[in-house]
């Protein structure tokens, strides 16, 4: 029997869905200890279960998205690091939709070159 995921995750992927272009398919599936939203059957984003935000970006763009406020590397597992073009995102700064959907179109902008 499956698990509701916490309400902050469950709250994420609900902005996340409303912030996306319509007209797209868009599925989710779990992925990367969260809820990945896959958009052509590729992941653009995972809602983490702490709120976080697994973003995937044009690695060439990695050292500078780094730099905004909570961005970090993200890691697999025990500090595995997950290389360029993957960062997560702390929940604090995602409050805002604004924030929100400065990272997913980072996430398009990759997706979609």
């Amino acid at each position: 029997m499956a698990t509701a995921p916490p309400p902050s995750q469950e709250a994420l992927l609900a902005r996340i869905r409303g912030l996306l272009p319509p007209g797209r398919p868009v599925r989710e599936v779990s992925m990367f200890g969260g809820r990945a939203v896959m958009l052509e059957d590729a992941m653009l984003v995972s809602a983490g279960r702490d709120g976080s935000l697994l973003v995937r970006v044009e690695p060439a763009r990695h050292a500078e998205l780094l730099t905004r406020d909570g961005a970090r590397q993200a890691v697999m597992g025990t500090e595995r690091t997950m290389g360029e073009g993957w960062i997560e995102v702390e929940p604090r700064v995602l409050v805002e939709d604004i924030a929100l959907g400065r990272w997913l179109q980072d996430a398009l902008e990759f997706h979609d070159r």
